[in-house]
């Protein structure tokens, strides 16, 4: 029996099975770097196709066709296991896991620390680019309770059970940066910015305390909690943390502040 790859993957256990069967990776580095190197057979996808791209909310989920079209032209299946990464810490890697996991292909695994921790610690990299065998693929939403929106975010406010994980900067949580109409963060919301939980000593590992971190801010397993930034670029770096440490009841909110901060009715906190 094959054994099963581990939802967080070193790059020594990826070196290993990098000729397994129904293995995919998939690179979302900057174009360029993919072009120089990569990791051995890995296929590159932008990341701007994860994200619908239109003002006020340019982070929200893309319509069905697009994300028909960016399974199909991966050419994945609910069995393939999906092997993500990025060159900047996880951001457009959780991206594409949430991205996954909301339309039911759960079956991925992120490169502990990316490209940056594979080419800094001498794994073996190629510069050919790499082509998917593509298929025509209809999907569909398989896993809705990985979105949050306005209605779910605002029924629960007030809720002990309930936690919003703001991912943004201090500045941007406590309104002193203000990149929407209105800022300040979402009242109650708990604010870790995403960099916090990366290892700058590790080649942006997943700090080993993660898990002490987020239970020191009340960030708690046994809490349902959705986390957001201005884009859910951020936060999809966060949501990833969550899911690789095994929270069961974690979602995100893909409107983020682009959509919260922009509308009048929302509530508002300011402050730390």
């Amino acid at each position: 029996m094959t054994n099963p790859i581990p939802r967080l993957l070193e790059p020594s256990e990826l070196e290993a099975i990098l000729d397994r069967d129904n293995l995919l990776i998939v690179d979302l580095c900057n174009p360029a770097l993919y072009q120089h190197r990569h990791i051995p057979g890995a296929v590159h996808l932008s990341s701007s196709l994860l994200m619908a791209g239109k003002a006020p909310t340019p982070g929200k989920l893309p319509a069905l066709e697009q994300l028909s079209n960016i399974i199909g032209y991966l050419g994945i299946n609910t069995d393939t296991h999906m092997v993500v990464y990025d060159d900047e810490g996880g951001g457009w890697a959780g991206r594409l896991a949430w991205t996954l996991d909301l339309l039911g292909y759960s079956n991925w695994s992120y490169l502990n620390g990316g490209i940056v921790s594979w080419v800094k610690e001498g794994f073996p990299t190629e510069s050919e680019a790499n082509q998917p065998v593509s298929q025509n693929t209809q999907v569909s939403i398989a896993n809705p309770s990985v979105r949050s929106d306005i209605d779910s975010i605002t029924s629960k406010l007030g809720d002990a059970n309930f936690a919003i994980w703001d991912a943004r900067s201090p500045g941007e949580y406590r309104g002193d940066m203000v990149r929407s109409a209105r800022g300040g963060h979402i009242p109650g919301a708990i604010n870790i910015e995403w960099t916090d939980l990366m290892d700058q000593q590790r080649n942006l590992r997943l700090r080993e305390d993660a898990q002490a971190i987020l239970d020191a801010a009340g960030l708690t397993q046994d809490k349902t909690i959705t986390t957001h930034c201005q884009s859910h670029h951020r936060s999809a770096f966060t949501y990833m943390v969550a899911r690789i440490l095994g929270y069961k009841n974690i979602s995100a909110y893909d409107g983020s502040w682009s959509e919260w901060g922009n509308l009048e009715t929302t509530p508002v906190e300011l402050g730390g």
